[in-house]
């Protein structure tokens, strides 16, 4: 009996270990090819949020019907963004490049000057055009001269543009597969499931999908109305960079704190460079005070709620792992990782409050009861 005992656990052992080298090799893989499975990611991500209304369609029509419907519903949208944004874009741009001198002379003429009297340090010889010259002629010459050094930057720019400009023209291809075949890749990797926990992981499955695709809907709309409204109040105050920090400010809305930061920040400093007085700098403040209030009271309860279940620090620390470990191909599998964890270790932590190492000698019923909430008053009477 002690040996079959013994052999079960050796063999778990084993089978823990396989699961754990499977992982780290998987990880290292991906980790490998980041740089070509970001457009792969964006489409199967693109593909599993529009999956649903393709299934809703699909009783009513036949699946690739339902499929072009959505996919050209997509396409058009993304469309009708880049006509209405693009220009707009290039036009605060243009402004940015065209204000980077008067932002320039304010740091050196006006911040630097007010930090040294309040510090006594001498910041502005750190900024001492001479010393800066010398500097970069100093790294230019360790890095083989100004030639190889533009060559290089012209090399590695235009790699990096083909490679952009290829993985855009594979997206909506790649997005168009995904949505057709989603339901097929769906089933091919629940029969490689093992049998005996085929119910506990399609459990976890629809737990995270529930979730994650209710929170990346909900999450998407409130980064939309929050950069829309940003954009429109500082456009409002009168800043030349309203339309552009407001819009970044929407999309930084995903990471917790850093979009109402960048307004703060930003925009502070954009009211402070075009204008300089405390009555636009006060309008930057109601514009960061409205947004919060609409995105804490109206849009994050109704749209996004608590589904994902992560602290903001916990997601803050996903995104930048991600970022670190894989570039943009982690960050955008940061909150979809982050959010499938957090249901695995809550199914563990259930698994390990049942177990005998929790337990000891205690009975399960004495655990449930102990874990029971108080009863109120009322009910105790």
């Amino acid at each position: 009996m002690q040996r079959d005992e013994d052999l079960a656990t050796i063999a778990a052992f084993y089978r823990r270990v396989q699961w754990t080298a499977l992982l780290l090799g998987i990880g290292w893989l991906v980790w490998l090819l980041a740089p070509i499975l970001t457009p792969f990611a964006l489409a199967a991500l693109l593909g599993w949020l529009g999956d649903p209304m393709v299934d809703r369609l699909e009783r009513r029509m036949s699946r690739n019907w339902a499929v072009t419907l959505v996919f050209s519903s997509i396409v058009l949208l993304m469309l009708l963004v880049l006509v209405l944004l693009l220009p707009v874009l290039e036009a605060q741009v243009m402004t940015l490049v065209d204000s980077l001198p008067g932002y320039r002379d304010w740091l050196v003429q006006t911040a630097l000057p007010w930090l040294e009297r309040r510090t006594g340090l001498q910041i502005l010889a750190w900024f001492d055009p001479q010393r800066l010259f010398e500097l970069i002629r100093t790294h230019w010459q360790s890095a083989g001269g100004i030639a190889a050094v533009v060559l290089g930057y012209v090399s590695r720019s235009g790699i990096a543009l083909l490679a952009w400009l290829a993985n855009l023209a594979l997206l909506p291809v790649l997005t168009f597969f995904f949505l057709r075949d989603w339901d097929l890749i769906v089933e091919r990797i629940a029969t490689l499931v093992p049998r005996n926990h085929y119910d506990t992981v399609r459990a976890l499955a629809q737990q995270t999908d529930e979730v994650l695709g209710g929170f990346l809907r909900g999450q998407m709309l409130v980064m939309l109305i929050l950069g829309v409204l940003y954009a429109l109040g500082l456009w409002l105050v009168g800043l030349d960079l309203g339309i552009l920090i407001g819009l970044v400010a929407g999309l930084l809305t995903f990471v917790p704190y850093l979009g109402p930061a960048s307004i703060v920040i930003f925009g502070g400093l954009a009211a402070l460079v075009q204008f300089g007085d405390w009555q636009h700098l006060l309008g930057v403040g109601i514009v960061f005070t409205v947004g919060q209030l609409v995105e804490s009271f109206l849009l994050t309860p109704v749209l996004v709620g608590d589904r994902i279940g992560l602290h903001p620090m916990a997601v803050i620390f996903a995104v930048m792992a991600g970022g670190t470990l894989f570039g943009f191909l982690g960050m955008l599998l940061a909150l979809p990782v982050a959010a499938v964890a957090n249901v695995v270790l809550r199914h563990l932590g259930e698994r390990y409050r049942h177990s005998r190492l929790y337990a000891g000698d205690t009975p399960a019923i004495l655990l449930d009861i102990e874990q029971m909430p108080p009863a109120s008053d009322e009910q105790a009477g």
